[in-house]
């Protein structure tokens, strides 16, 4: 792509000027080419997939990479802030699922893939439920003006995953700061090197002490005890994916439940209406995946073959981004996209994904979700924002977007 450096490109990622909708530029970029080129912080070209169609197709394509180590990988960061990460971080050389192909994603997958059933995960509802319930205590305790995002928002997933994993709760502070500084594309690359490290230094040793004992009853637990009896991964690896399943168990989902709820809060009628019939909250729920899909990098690859896609020829080692957030606003497929509809039946979005690399959690999400806001609102009806939406301080990074805060009323 050496050709293309000197010509004017958009600059990936894109500034949203209004915090509860994509960069205004993904309508245009859209409309003139599904498949176009963008230029990465650190001066690389990619191609921007921006068609649900075209993204779709991309992320099911075999000719396409996961791996986050070659050199022409699309990553939302600086050139200093790569190389950093690169060189000095213990956690940037960890291999997990996210960053393999065929057919060892497959091996890997394989071996967790029964955690997140469809019928595992429902057995977890009971006691999901007790958790909802008392950081909804802990949110009224604290009265007006508290924080949905610290008693619910972060609360309820951190919580969660890490009675999943089995790590230690009183830990969770700690985690979320050094995923929030690894997901941010503000961070320094020496702040950024730091929080990995220490990511990568707890759950090294979470996961060695586990390792020299009998296996705990937890995800990692088995995990071990299914790598003795079958071995896939290296002890590396089991660190690396315990790493992956605690940074997207928890700060997705957390941003989700605050976004879901400050639009039924803002669409008072909607609200109203899954207040009074919880059936129709699976459905709302697929609509506000649709509408936020807050993840946008981990659809990132890199060709591993030429691949004609949108008119245009991706060129083997060549970087491509598909957007999840403008394939899911793009008006062919949905409707008046900038509207909450929940009566769309929206499933085939790509918020979670799709392909072989489909999100791995999204069951488990899905249910915390539904067990939020349908407590949420029946136990707090009168919920409403202590300050404007717009006031709020949205997350802006390329990575996961969200709010920092959303200060309520009762």
């Amino acid at each position: 792509m050496t050709e293309m450096l000197d010509e004017e490109l958009r600059s990936f990622p894109m500034a949203r000027e209004c915090p509860m909708h994509p960069p205004a530029e993904y309508k245009e970029i859209r409309e003139q080419a599904p498949v176009s080129r963008v230029r990465m912080p650190d001066g690389q070209l990619a191609w921007l997939v921006t068609g649900h169609e075209e993204g779709r197709r991309i992320l099911a394509d075999p000719r396409v990479s996961s791996d986050r180590q070659h050199p022409a990988f699309p990553l939302a960061l600086t050139v200093e802030q790569r190389k950093v990460f690169q060189r000095n971080s213990r956690l940037s050389i960890r291999r997990s699922m996210i960053g393999l192909d065929a057919p060892e994603h497959g091996a890997h997958r394989k071996m967790l893939i029964s955690e997140f059933s469809v019928r595992r995960i429902a057995a977890l509802r009971p006691r999901i439920q007790e958790i909802v319930d008392q950081s909804i205590d802990d949110l009224l305790a604290a009265g007006p003006g508290a924080d949905l995002v610290e008693h619910v928002s972060l609360a309820v997933p951190s919580l969660v995953i890490c009675e999943l994993l089995g790590v230690p709760y009183e830990s969770r502070h700690g985690f979320h700061e050094w995923t929030r500084k690894l997901i941010s594309r503000t961070t320094s690359p020496q702040e950024r090197t730091e929080a990995a490290d220490r990511l990568n230094d707890f759950l090294e040793k979470l996961v060695t002490e586990k390792e020299a004992g009998e296996p705990a009853d937890d995800v990692i637990g088995r995990l071990i005890a299914r790598n003795r009896e079958t071995p896939v991964m290296t002890h590396d690896e089991i660190v690396g994916t315990a790493i992956l399943l605690l940074i997207a168990g928890h700060e997705t989902t957390a941003n989700m439940i605050s976004l879901g709820a400050v639009a039924l809060m803002e669409n008072p009628e909607q609200k109203a209406q899954v207040v009074a019939d919880s059936s129709l909250l699976p459905a709302a729920i697929e609509e506000m995946l649709r509408y936020f899909s807050i993840v946008e990098s981990a659809t990132s690859r890199v060709a591993t073959e030429d691949i004609e896609l949108g008119g245009v020829v991706i060129r083997k080692d060549e970087g491509v981004i598909v957007s999840g957030l403008a394939a899911d606003w793009d008006s062919e497929v949905f409707a008046n996209p900038d509207q909450l509809d929940f009566h769309r039946g929206a499933r085939h979005h790509v918020a979670f994904g799709y392909g072989v690399h489909q999100c791995l959690g999204q069951n488990l999400a899905r249910l915390e979700l539904e067990i939020v806001f349908e407590t949420l609102f029946r136990r707090v009806p009168n919920l409403s924002l202590a300050v404007p939406a717009d006031d709020l301080p949205y997350k802006n990074d390329a990575g996961i977007y969200g709010i920092y805060q959303v200060p309520v009323n009762f």
